[in-house]
């Protein structure tokens, strides 16, 4: 009896599934369409056979920078500064109180004192002859010199001072020896200072580097 109920139930349960599923399901909703009415429809290149070619942009030409002066500025240039630790601590200085400030560099003539000297002998032998005549006029500060441009010169001193240059020289003209000064000149690099300001401005360097007495400041064209 038990077994009979039980085949019964499971027959009722299989007819009770397959009608579920053969009118049970809710059908499946319409999607709406991917695109608006009248928009195309987005496709991948790689749906489409069709080549497909870079389009062209034109260049756009680069504006020219203009290099016009400031015509409301005078602009004038300050040095010379022999190091270029001594120029960058002037444009610190300086940068706070102008309108625009730049350096250059520049190859420039310094002075390394006024050589006293006798001409060159035209040998060794002529430069220890006029060696042995200052010698016995009382000139012991003398050097011949032996090698170099200025081989068998008689150097008489290197001064500082063009004045006490010229005092030596008049002393050895004196004595009948024809003795010369010459200014000994080198080419160095030099940093200048070149800055801009209102033309209507007053300003003075002098206020923000004081003692700076060995400076000179001129006008440049603007920059």
């Amino acid at each position: 009896m038990f077994i009979r109920l039980l085949f019964l139930l499971l027959v009722a349960l299989n007819l009770g599934a397959g009608a579920w599923l053969v009118f049970g399901r809710t059908p499946a909703p319409t999607l709406p369409p991917v695109t608006d009415p009248g928009v195309p429809e987005l496709r991948l290149l790689s749906e489409t056979h069709r080549p497909v070619h870079a389009r062209k942009v034109p260049a756009v030409p680069a504006t020219a920078a203009t290099t016009a002066p400031h015509s409301g500025d005078a602009c004038r240039t300050l040095g010379p500064f022999m190091t270029a630790v001594d120029m960058r601590a002037a444009m610190q200085a300086l940068s706070p109180h102008v309108a625009r400030i730049q350096y250059h560099e520049e190859a420039t003539p310094r002075s390394h004192g006024y050589w006293v000297y006798l001409p060159a002998a035209p040998d060794r032998e002529g430069a220890l002859d006029a060696a042995r005549r200052l010698a016995d006029k009382g000139i012991h500060d003398y050097y011949v010199v032996t090698a170099g441009d200025s081989q068998n010169t008689i150097s008489l001193g290197l001064f500082n001072d063009r004045s006490n240059a010229e005092k030596r020289l008049a002393q050895l003209q004196a004595l009948d020896f024809a003795a010369k000064v010459e200014q000994r000149i080198d080419t160095e690099s030099a940093y200048w200072i070149d800055y801009a300001v209102p033309a209507d401005a007053t300003f003075d360097w002098k206020a923000w580097l004081p003692g700076r007495n060995d400076l000179q400041s001129k006008p440049i064209d603007c920059f």
